[in-house]
This record gives C-alpha cells, structure tokens and sequence, in this order.
C-alpha cells in the first residue's frame, strides 16, 4: 500500500536524495507510528504523514508526525537531548545515514478549545496539558513543576468550577482570521508579549466558540498535569474531567484578554 508521506526540501536537503527516495518507496517507512508532535498513533497508509528531522551536533533522528500536527521539516536540537532521550518515538527510521536513535523526550503541551459553563453562561476555554511532567528549569529528576510555575506566573488554583477566575493581565489569547494562534506572556524585558505556547500551525475553533470569545473579550485557560484530563472528545467529558481535576487539587486558572479576532 502505497504511503502518504511528506519530505519536505529542507529534509531531503539534510538526508539526501538517496534516502529521501528511499522512504518515499517504503522501503524505511513505518506504517504505523506514534506521532511525534501529539503522541498519538498515525498511520502513513492511511493519512498524510510527515517527516520531522530532528538534528543535533552529531547525530539526525529521523521521526514522524500526523501532516494536521505538524509540517515535514527540520528542528535543531541539542545533542544532549538526543542522546539523553529516555525514549524512542514509535517507527522511528535512519537519519542522514545513522542507525535509529532515541528521539528527545520534549514536552508537548495539549492544547484543547470547548464551551464551558459558569454562573449560567457559556465562556470560551483553553485547556492545556502536558504530554510529561515538567520540571523546573535547571533540574533534574522526578516530579511535576507544571502547577507550580503557572501559579508564580499569577494563575489561581481551582478546587471547583464556580465562578470565572480572575484576569490575568500580561496574557493574552491570540486569535487571527478566526482561528487559534497562540497564548502570549508578558516578556521578561518588558517589550513586546512572547509566546508560551504556539500553534504549529493555526488551529481552527467552532464558530460558538469564537463567538463567545468575541462576546466576553477574554478567554479561560485551565491548566493541568500530564494525565489529568486527557483528549476528551465532547465538551460534556471535558467538563466532567475538569471538575475531578479541581476537586483533587490539580487544576489552576486565569480568564486571559482577547488578543485579535
């Protein structure tokens, strides 16, 4: 079966027309493969598939991802995160002709939009979670920091869904040509907003969303460790999953101004 594969020029750039054609003929290409960008399974037979380049100082690991998370392309990496990796992403093929390697275990942060309910009224949301628990900077080892830092950051902690949480100025939301581009922070020089998170590529909202957000000029972020929510497909599993986080004390919050259209 034929495989819906991108490689981008830069990528066949980096690992030649040899291989570039190589895999483009399946002979290096998985068919299944855990997402690199969302972790997720994809399947290369089944939907367009990218491949993603990461580079170090001396070594390329080649890795793939759903075309919808991520365009093919090459991301530069340090060689400590290559070779410091504590896991390999599934389907994993040859790079710039070395043998298969660990790919870095960066976190990726989930981001998921949906209508949620307070005091009667539908407020747009943004629910972010991690894909591994984050640690502070500068340390090692077990444990979670996520929560923590958001709440230095100026985010509240939620032990349930009552009330809009308080704004928190700096932040923003961006939106642009209706769709979901980023949440800005304030920059630590003091210039120009900085973005936290960005979309890899814009991600689209439904139109009660966006017209809630236009409504309210703000919307809510809720945040949470990796393993709290999980990709809920309705905004009823949403709920639910947001309201057992805040009541075991893992949820925090902030309603962030509007930034765009």
């Amino acid at each position: 079966m034929p495989r819906m594969l991108d490689v981008s020029d830069e990528v066949r750039a980096e690992i030649g027309d040899e291989e570039a054609d190589r895999l483009l003929a399946d002979e290096n290409t998985p068919g299944s493969y855990d997402c690199t960008s969302c972790r997720t399974p994809g399947d290369s037979g089944q939907e367009r598939t990218s491949t993603v380049l990461f580079v170090g100082d001396e070594t390329a690991v080649l890795a793939f991802a759903h075309a919808s998370c991520l365009p093919s392309q090459v991301v530069q990496v340090t060689e400590e995160q290559l070779q410091g990796a504590v896991r390999s992403i599934g389907g994993v093929a040859p790079g710039a002709g070395e043998p298969p390697k660990a790919v870095p275990e960066q976190a990726v942060l989930g981001v998921t939009s949906g209508l949620v309910l307070i005091e009667g009224e539908l407020h747009p949301a943004l629910v972010v979670e991690p894909t591994t628990p984050i640690v502070r900077p500068g340390t090692t080892g077990p444990g979670d920091d996520f929560l923590p830092l958001l709440i230095e950051q100026g985010f509240t902690p939620v032990t349930e869904l009552t009330s809009v949480p308080p704004v928190l100025h700096g932040w923003s939301v961006l939106l642009a040509m209706g769709q979901l581009h980023a949440v800005l922070q304030p920059s630590a020089g003091g210039g120009q907003p900085v973005a936290w998170w960005q979309a890899h590529q814009p991600l689209q909202v439904t139109d009660s969303w966006r017209a809630a957000a236009n409504k309210h000029q703000q919307v809510l972020m809720f945040a949470a460790p990796v393993g709290s929510i999980g990709r809920q497909p309705r905004e009823d599993l949403l709920r639910e999953s947001l309201d057992k986080a805040a009541a075991v004390g893992k949820l925090v919050a902030a309603a962030l101004p509007l930034a765009g259209t």
